[in-house]
C-alpha cells in the first residue's frame, strides 16, 4: 500500500487547525487504497497551535509534528517536513484551506498512473484578493521567469505533490537561503499542473505582508540568477558613458559660447547623480555578499526544540525497499 506523506507548514494557525484537520481526514478517508502520514512543522508558533496538534496526535497516529524553538520561516519549515517524511509520495500543503486538499486525489493520479515526477497547483484567478498584492505578484512572476530562465506559471503555489526520485532532488540541494519554488524548477523533472479557483482563507489573517512578500521575491530572483548584477554592471557603464559625453558637451559650449554655465549646478547634478548609481551597485552586491556570509556561517537551517516522528523510516525507492535510521 502506498503511503503519502502530508507537510503541513504552521504558524499561528489555531483558527484554521480544526477546519484543515477535518478536510484532509476527509481526502484520507476517500483514498482507501493509500495510507497517510501528515507532519505538522510548528514554526515557533505563539498562539496554541501545538496544543492543537498534540490533541491530534493522541486520537489519530497518522499525525507527527516537528516543532521549532522559534519562527525559522516558511522555507526551513517545508525542509523539515521533506526531510522527516517517509511517504513513497509527498505533498506540501498550507493548513489556511487556500490550497484545497482535494487535489489532493489528482495530484496522487497525475503521478502514479499518468508517470509525472511532480504534480503542482497553481491559481487561475486572484478574485477575492487585493488588487495591488495581486498586480505585484503578476509582475513578480513575469520578472522571475525572464530574469532567472525558469519557467514559473503565474498564480504558482508551493502546494505540489511529489515522488522520492524528485524530493531526493530537492533535498540535495543544501543552500541555507532557500526559494522553495526557484529549487522546484530548478530541479526539473516531468511536472504536471493543475488549476484551481483562488481561494480565501477559512480564518485568521495571512502572516504574509506587502513588505514581506517584497523582499522575498527579491531573495528569490537573486538566489537564482546573476542577471541582476549584469543588469548594474550595463547601467553603471551607460551612466558613465553619458556623464563623459554631457561633460564634453558642456565643454565644447563653454568654448564657442558666452554664456555661463554655473558650476555648483553641474556639481550637485552629478554628485545626486552618481551618488544615486553607486548607492543602488552597493545594494545588490550586498545583497549578494550578505548572502554569501551567511552561507559560510553554516548555521542549521533550523532548530527542533521537540518532535514526534519515525526513527526508523522505510522508504521503497525502485520497488525496493530501503530503511533508514
Amino acid at each position: 500500500m502506498d503511503t503519502i506523506t502530508v507537510v503541513v507548514p504552521c504558524y499561528n494557525e489555531e483558527d484554521v487547525l480544526k477546519n484543515f484537520y477535518a478536510e484532509i481526514t476527509k481526502v484520507a478517508s476517500e483514498m482507501q487504497k493509500v495510507k497517510f502520514e501528515i507532519i505538522f512543522i510548528d514554526d515557533g508558533s505563539k498562539d496554541k497551535t501545538l496544543d492543537i496538534i498534540k490533541d491530534y496526535l493522541k486520537l489519530d497516529s497518522r499525525v507527527k509534528y516537528i516543532s521549532f524553538s522559534r519562527n525559522f520561516g516558511k522555507e526551513a519549515a517545508i525542509y523539515a517536513g521533506l526531510k522527516a517524511a517517509i511517504g513513497k509520495y509527498v505533498v506540501i500543503i498550507d493548513a489556511d484551506l487556500q490550497h484545497p486538499p482535494r487535489l489532493i486525489k489528482d495530484m496522487y493520479y497525475g503521478i502514479t498512473q499518468e508517470g509525472y515526477d511532480s504534480v503542482a497547483a497553481y491559481r487561475i484567478n486572484r478574485k477575492g484578493e487585493n488588487k495591488i498584492r495581486s498586480f505585484f505578484s503578476k509582475i513578480f512572476f513575469k520578472l522571475a521567469s525572464k530574469i532567472t530562465r525558469l519557467d514559473f506559471r503565474q498564480g504558482e503555489e508551493d502546494y505540489r505533490m511529489m515522488n522520492r526520485k524528485f524530493l531526493e532532488a530537492v533535498l540535495s540541494i543544501k543552500e541555507k537561503n532557500r526559494f522553495a519554488k526557484g529549487i522546484f524548477q530548478w530541479v526539473g523533472f516531468n511536472v504536471k499542473w493543475i488549476g484551481h479557483e483562488n481561494v480565501n482563507r477559512v480564518a485568521g489573517e495571512s502572516k504574509w505582508s506587502l513588505f514581506k512578500l517584497f523582499t522575498y521575491s527579491i531573495d528569490g530572483i537573486i538566489g537564482f540568477s546573476g542577471i541582476p548584477l549584469i543588469i548594474v554592471s550595463v547601467i553603471g557603464g551607460v551612466l558613465c558613458l553619458i556623464g563623459i559625453v554631457l561633460g564634453i558637451l558642456l565643454v565644447i559650449k563653454s568654448l564657442i559660447s558666452d554664456a555661463n554655465i554655473s558650476t555648483s549646478l553641474i556639481l550637485i547634478v552629478v554628485s545626486i547623480l552618481m551618488g544615486g548609481v553607486q548607492l543602488f551597485i552597493f545594494g545588490i552586491l550586498g545583497q549578494y555578499l550578505g548572502k554569501s556570509y551567511l552561507e559560510t556561517k553554516q548555521r542549521p537551517l533550523y532548530i527542533v526544540k521537540e518532535e514526534k516522528i519515525l526513527d526508523n523510516k522505510e522508504i521503497e525507492i525502485d520497488g525496493e525497499v530501503k530503511v533508514q535510521i
